[in-house]
């Protein structure tokens, strides 16, 4: 043998190295995102069981900094079965359709509105709830505040003019609702707006939350032994 090939693959061994590093990264992280996404089943699932509380107490504690996403909110909004409304474009069990958001307005304290998620209509319902602003008629709703997701440069761009949305961006849909001083927060319906109407159906949370992190981190972690082993055995 000469001394060229016993000569130690230095080039192979930093991209190995490299490498190692990436996966064991990728790893370490899935098993962070394992840890948060246990503490955030846990607690969907206490508020699941949990009574709703006073949606007016909990919107000025909101306004003093609380951390209110995926709690559980009893409030009376005046006219929300016949409220105008906007269409989020949606998914729900395979199905396309529409989330219509409509503005709940609030009396006192330091929010004067929230945007109220009152269910899903699928594509293939042309019918729609019927909008009277002089019904004020209350309407008691049972929901969960959730954080609006944030889009992302893949997702289309709201159509205001043609009443289409694709992005919870509140400022935008409470001025398109002619409402000021929205929560930041939206109100995902568990109980109707308008119960003799059946399309319309209130899904404030998923049905299944999935959790396959430590699927993934045992993959990385896998490959990670697997290079390992591939290096060993070419030295």
């Amino acid at each position: 043998m000469t001394d060229r090939a016993r000569r130690f693959p230095v080039g192979l061994t930093i991209a190995v190295a490299v490498s190692l590093a990436i996966l064991i990264g990728l790893g370490s992280w899935q098993l962070q995102r394992l840890h948060w996404k246990e503490a955030l089943l846990a607690r969907v699932a206490a508020l699941q069981a949990a009574p709703a509380t006073s949606g007016e107490a909990a919107l000025e504690r909101m306004a003093a900094g609380a951390d209110l996403d995926f709690a559980r909110i009893r409030l009376t909004c005046p006219g929300l079965a016949s409220a105008p409304y906007l269409e989020l474009y949606s998914v729900r069990e395979g199905k396309a359709g529409s989330r219509l958001i409509s503005a709940c307005r609030v009396v006192g304290g330091s929010y004067r509105s929230i945007l109220v998620d009152r269910g899903f209509v699928r594509d293939d319902v042309s019918a729609r709830p019927r909008v009277n602003v002089s019904d004020l008629a209350p309407v008691e709703v049972v929901g969960v505040l959730r954080v609006p997701e944030a889009g992302n440069r893949f997702s289309p761009v709201n159509d205001v003019a043609a009443n289409r949305w694709y992005v919870r961006d509140v400022p935008a849909m409470a001025q398109a609702l002619n409402v000021d001083a929205p929560a930041p927060l939206f109100l995902m319906a568990e109980t109707s707006s308008n119960p003799g109407w059946q399309a319309l159906d209130p899904a404030p949370l998923p049905a299944e939350i999935s959790n396959r992190h430590l699927e993934y981190a045992l993959t990385w972690f896998g490959l990670a032994a697997a290079l390992v082993g591939v290096y060993a055995a070419m030295l």
